[in-house]
């Protein structure tokens, strides 16, 4: 009796791949071509083994690398001189592009792995390969533009992904000189207007022209800096746009979803599982994952209003092409019968951002919830640059306050154990800077702890001061409750205060309440250009009146600091000192009057209107001028914020690999053959009497979309 073996059993070996033993042929310097002058249209036949390749380089020492080097570069000439064929050969197309990200994966790869020695350079370091990465680029930008399959296009995006993320530092990426000297910008910029090829390949577009714009972009002349800076192809910027606000609304509507599964349970429960579940310290939680995910589109939309003023005009009509349902015009044919929609489910669409500008907003909100991880705090920092660019644009500043355009956002707001939060999330309809108000706003009630982030909210504070700034210059009033501001901003200045042994140690906290102080001063000098209603001022005396309190304890603060000889931030401190004086010039004045009125009243406990009512009556004091209140330093990248661009370009380039290589590596598994696929919609277009009816495809690139 003949005994079976079990499947699975692990003793039958897969039979290798004929692509397999040729990669090991080739890099063990033999020629497996010289047997065959078909061979290597033979090869490009055969489906690219992604991983069989990247090994068999990577186990080359430095001896057999020189061996090899040969093979290696024909290897590369080959691929390349097939790229000439694409519209002859679509299959043979697709896999030496496949090859090429193959050969250049495991080349880096090896080259990080030993960077004492400069593989690079020594297996494409000889004349000719200056001839043949300018052939590369110009096959490139010929496949972006050209009329071959939509596969075609999405492999040679991902050679140039793997181009341009072959070393974690960019600048030492020594491609990258050949990427600049045959740009590619102008293919992009095609490809980001079609709005086919944006949905398609618009992602990997974006990222990049963002990694590219960062090549050297404070020690050379970038091509794609100064292209990108210039760029006024108002369908370009609109799908450069769409593709960040897409990610963004995603990421919010996944966010919302999460909240809606844990609304059925008690309270408790909901912010445990919030808490727990969401944000916290570990970073392979996975929404801090999602949050470094947006590192690339978020520092892509920074390049953008950083470089490019026309950007601008697209932060408030950018509609993502995802975002909205499709009409009914284009969703039922004429053979259909219309629905009952009586018994639809109501889509708050209120719930979920409408531009760029507002995705951008409910990111934030969202993001700045978590404090817990480097990766979020250098994501959040990120935001607060891009809405320091925002508020400093004329442009978008007169948008911001447009009272003819307004939306509803919702900004969400981390549970505290001292307020309760309202239900309903969704804001009232306003102009978006009365949003970007109420965002920053909570950003400074949110994250008073001992683990104070100092630099968010400088940048914070920084964002406020341009647009009353604005507001000032243009005599923009602007209808907002400033007295959630002004609580907000004296509550920093109470822990601050109260703080002050354990940050003083750390930080520059007399900066901060010198940034805080100017902005009251901005309102006492100058509000009576911009504040909506003369109310605003009589509110504004009685904040300060009644916490008094902590602007007396800042000041007593601040002469300790002025008579200790040693203090690093004297500078700092004699400005404080001074920014001081009229705050409390107003409280002395407004104290008086106040004790005097009781003492007439014989009232020991006067109610807020009869404050008001005293403020009202009493606005006989001299004031000093101060100045410089409306000016501050325009944002720039260099020196303060280089290193953290660094890092920020380094984790996009690391992220970008990864996919990469998990992308290529399946690729062909996922993508059908394209020949077969065109022969199918030919024959079957050509024996059909009635093709001109119904028009098929006539190019490659179309019949692989159709």
């Amino acid at each position: 009796m003949s005994s079976r073996k079990r499947s699975g059993s692990g003793s039958t070996k897969r039979p290798k791949e004929k692509v397999v033993y040729i990669y090991e042929l080739l890099c063990r310097g033999e020629d497996p071509s010289s047997e065959s002058p078909e061979f290597w249209n033979e090869f490009f036949l055969l489906q690219p083994n992604f991983e069989a390749l990247e090994a068999e380089i990577g186990k080359l020492n430095s001896e057999q690398l020189q061996m090899v080097k040969p093979n290696l570069n024909t290897l590369f000439q080959r691929c390349i001189e097939m790229l000439d064929t694409g519209e002859d050969h679509p299959k043979r197309l697709c896999n030496s592009l496949h090859t090429l990200c193959s050969l250049f994966f495991g080349i880096f790869k090896k080259s990080n792995s030993e960077p004492s020695f400069n593989i690079l350079n020594e297996i494409f370091g000889h004349e000719k390969m200056d001839e043949w990465l300018k052939l590369l680029m110009q096959y490139c930008n010929r496949i972006l533009l050209g009329d071959v399959p939509e596969n075609a296009r999405f492999m040679c995006l991902k050679l140039l992904q793997v181009l341009v993320t072959g070393t974690d530092n960019v600048n030492q990426n020594a491609l990258f000189e050949h990427l600049m000297m045959h740009s590619l910008f102008d293919a992009f910029v095609r490809l980001l207007s079609d709005p086919s090829s944006r949905s398609q390949h618009g992602h990997d577009i974006v990222i990049l022209l963002t990694i590219l714009v960062n090549y050297r972009k404070h020690e050379a002349t970038n091509p794609y800096v100064v292209q990108l800076s210039i760029l006024a192809d108002e369908l370009a910027l609109n799908g450069y746009g769409q593709m960040i606000s897409q990610s963004l609304i995603d990421f919010c509507r996944q966010y919302i979803q999460s909240l809606n599964n844990v609304q059925s349970s008690s309270w408790f429960s909901s912010l445990s599982n919030i808490v727990g579940n969401m944000f916290v310290s570990d970073e392979g939680c996975e929404r801090v994952q999602q949050i470094k995910a947006n590192n690339g589109l978020l520092l892509a939309l920074y390049e953008a209003v950083h470089l490019n003023r026309n950007f601008i005009t697209t932060l408030a009509h950018t509609q993502a092409e995802s975002s909205a349902p499709p009409s009914p015009s284009n969703t039922l044919s004429l053979a259909q019968p219309v629905p009952d929609l009586s018994n639809a489910p109501i889509i708050d669409i209120t719930q979920y951002p409408t531009n760029l500008l507002v995705a951008v907003f409910q990111y934030c909100s969202i993001v700045m919830q978590d404090n817990k991880n480097e990766s979020s705090i250098a994501n959040l920092k990120l935001c607060f640059l891009i809405l320091t660019c925002i508020s400093e644009d004329q442009y978008a500043n007169s948008m911001m306050h447009d009272s003819n355009l307004t939306f509803k956002v919702m900004l969400h707001r981390a549970q505290m154990r001292h307020r309760k939060l309202n239900v309903d999330r969704v804001g009232k309809s306003q102009p978006l800077a009365a949003t970007l108000l109420d965002l920053l706003v909570e950003f400074i009630v949110s994250h008073l702890m001992k683990k104070f982030p100092m630099e968010l909210y400088l940048l914070c504070i920084g964002v406020i001061h341009r647009i009353l700034c604005y507001q000032k210059r243009c005599r923009v009033r602007l209808n907002y409750p400033w007295k959630e501001l002004w609580s907000a901003l004296i509550g920093l200045l109470r822990f601050l205060v109260n703080q002050e042994q354990t940050l003083v140690k750390k930080c520059n906290i007399f900066h901060l309440s010198l940034q805080v102080v100017n902005i009251f001063n901005l309102f006492i000098t100058y509000g009576d250009t911009f504040l909506a209603t003369t109310n605003s001022y009589d509110e504004l005396y009685y904040e300060l009146n009644r916490e008094e309190k902590v602007f007396t304890e800042i000041h007593a603060m601040v002469l300790r600091y002025t008579t200790m000889p040693e203090c690093e931030y004297k500078d700092d401190v004699i400005k404080l000192l001074n920014a001081l004086v009229n705050i409390l010039a107003i409280v002395k004045h407004f104290q008086n009057k106040i004790k005097e009125w009781l003492a007439e009243q014989g009232l020991s406990t006067p109610t807020e209107e009869q404050i008001l009512d005293v403020v009202r009556k009493n606005y006989d004091l001299t004031l000093k001028l101060q100045d410089s209140l409306d000016q501050y330093e325009r944002y720039s990248e260099t020196p303060l914020h280089t290193n953290f661009f660094k890092v920020m370009v380094r984790d996009v380039v690391n992220d970008t690999r990864k996919h990469i290589y998990g992308y290529v590596k399946e690729a062909i598994s996922v993508i059908p053959d394209q020949e077969a696929l065109l022969s199918s919609l030919n024959s079957s277009a050509g024996s059909t009497a009635t093709a001109a009816a119904v028009p098929a495809p006539t190019t490659a690139a179309a019949a692989a979309t159709a």
